[in-house]
């Protein structure tokens, strides 16, 4: 893995109705730069579908929509530019899809992290923080937290900048300098 950083990425966590990807959205469009939706989530049902519906309504027509189940670091290289900002929502369902897929998961967050240092343009992931919670009682929901922990903190250790919200109030925590932390 880079240890290199990608200044113009942001990584926004939070949890599942934290405000996360209304924040992100109002990031992208404060920018003044085109815009770019990269979605991650696939309507295998009719409530997802739903969702994926009321998600395009809400952000109008000012994005440009482009659906991505697994190689967003391709879509990421194709579409980053100076003048567009591309934004992910959401890390969290890439990394199901790619868990269902049987994908490499390590190979696969290696490989989007080292295509971030190259990117030409701004980038915002959204992601869910899974790990705050009790501990999952079935192995696959367990797995899956962990990968998830894991997925974000490579992505967190190459982004220029993380935001964690909750309750809609973003909290800045990159960047940050380990002497600025002391007892």
């Amino acid at each position: 893995m880079t240890n290199s950083n990608s200044p113009r990425t942001t990584l926004v966590l939070g949890g599942a109705r934290s405000g996360k990807s209304r924040f992100a959205e109002d990031l992208a469009t404060r920018s003044g730069l085109r815009k770019i939706y990269l979605a991650t989530g696939a309507a295998h049902d009719d409530e997802m579908a739903d969702r994926i519906q009321a998600h395009r309504q809400q952000r109008g027509d000012n994005w440009t929509t482009i659906e991505e189940q697994f190689d967003i670091a391709g879509v990421l290289q194709a579409e980053c530019r100076e003048e567009t900002v591309v934004l992910v929502d959401c890390l969290t369902l890439w990394l199901s899809n790619l868990m269902f897929a049987d994908k490499d998961l390590a190979q696969e967050t290696a490989a989007l992290c080292e295509a971030l240092v190259t990117l030409h343009g701004p980038a915002i992931f959204v992601s869910n923080e899974v790990g705050m919670g009790i501990v999952p009682e079935n192995r696959l929901s367990r797995s899956f937290r962990d990968a998830q922990g894991r997925l974000n903190q490579d992505v967190a250790r190459v982004a220029g900048k993380v935001v964690f919200v909750a309750a809609g109030l973003p909290l800045l925590m990159k960047p940050t300098t380990q002497s600025e932390i002391t007892l």
